[in-house]
């Protein structure tokens, strides 16, 4: 445990502390002081309390609990690795971590089988490494944290927008412009909870696209986006008028080819390494069904044009 004497007055408490420990992000300090790990003058306070001189923070960082997910044998296609990340190409259908209904069988399940003894705890026992997620039918690059150090960096540059996220989405419709910019807030949706939906009291949400291709019926689009909000990318096509192609949730899942689950791929991604800060370029080819489904688009467009 770390004592702390306060020099400062009228500082958010997170705030404060967040400025003292560089290697902590906000989200985690926020969580200490929730879990009473971190005390002011003997007493647990609000994460907004304002602290004044004198104050005593008193800072407990607790061990890593052990993790409590099963390892499985899992096949997954590994991308890049090293001692401080690694970069998976995750399956369509696959989800990122274990939760209700889904126990098992999951991305952290089969992580857990390749690096079960270096994998960031900052996620928790359900979710270790994870920097960030994919909807369970988006397939693509994702990237877990071998390490504490890895996983708060990487965490940073993606709330500082540093991590540039490139995604092909196949969606219906024929789109006019050949780029533009979405930008509408983002948040859960008052008829059902577990939809999202564009509320203007939501939080900041920016996608950009431009057209790939298009063809008698669908736009290919390469998309990226500038915040990650749950089920962005589909929440503002559907929005437009132009739902990702079987998306289930926001386009009732029409579509003549028949695939389950939002033709929505996140080709690559560019960051600065977590520890050596070398830039960082990596791709994912598109998957073979949807590699197959374009093919068929660009022959049937051919014949009619």
């Amino acid at each position: 445990m770390e004592k702390i004497v306060v020099e400062l007055e009228n500082m958010r408490l997170d705030t404060y502390l967040v400025n003292k420990y560089k290697d902590l992000s906000r989200a985690m300090i926020q969580k200490l002081i929730e879990q009473e790990n971190i005390l002011v003058n003997g007493e647990a306070k609000k994460i907004s309390y304002k602290v004044q001189i004198g104050d005593v923070i008193e800072v407990n960082i607790p061990e890593p609990k052990e993790i409590g997910v099963k390892a499985e044998n899992i096949p997954i296609d590994i991308v890049y690795e090293d001692s401080d990340i690694i970069v998976v190409n995750k399956p369509k259908g696959m989800v990122v971590h274990p939760a209700n209904g889904n126990p098992d069988g999951t991305l952290v399940n089969a992580i857990m089988a390749i690096c079960k003894d270096s994998l960031s705890g900052i996620g928790g026992e359900i979710r270790p490494g994870i920097v960030h997620r994919l909807d369970k039918d988006t397939s693509g690059l994702l990237i877990i944290a071998k390490n504490d150090t890895a996983h708060i960096n990487m965490s940073n540059q993606i709330k500082n927008r540093e991590v540039k996220k490139i995604y092909i989405a196949l969606v219906r419709g024929i789109i006019e412009e050949n780029e533009a910019t979405i930008n509408m807030p983002i948040g859960r949706s008052q008829n059902d909870r577990k939809k999202m939906a564009v509320r203007k009291d939501g939080k900041e949400a920016i996608t950009h696209f431009k057209v790939l291709e298009r063809y008698d019926k669908y736009t290919l689009l390469q998309v990226k986006i500038d915040t990650g909000r749950t089920h962005q990318i589909r929440v503002h096509l559907a929005e437009i008028g132009h739902p990702v192609v079987g998306d289930m949730v926001y386009s009732n899942g029409k579509n003549e080819f028949g695939v389950e689950g939002q033709m929505l791929h996140a080709k690559s991604l560019d960051f600065k390494h977590p520890i050596t800060g070398k830039e960082m370029h990596l791709e994912a080819d598109l998957p073979d069904y949807f590699k197959e489904i374009l093919s068929r688009q660009g022959q049937a467009f051919s014949r009619q044009n």
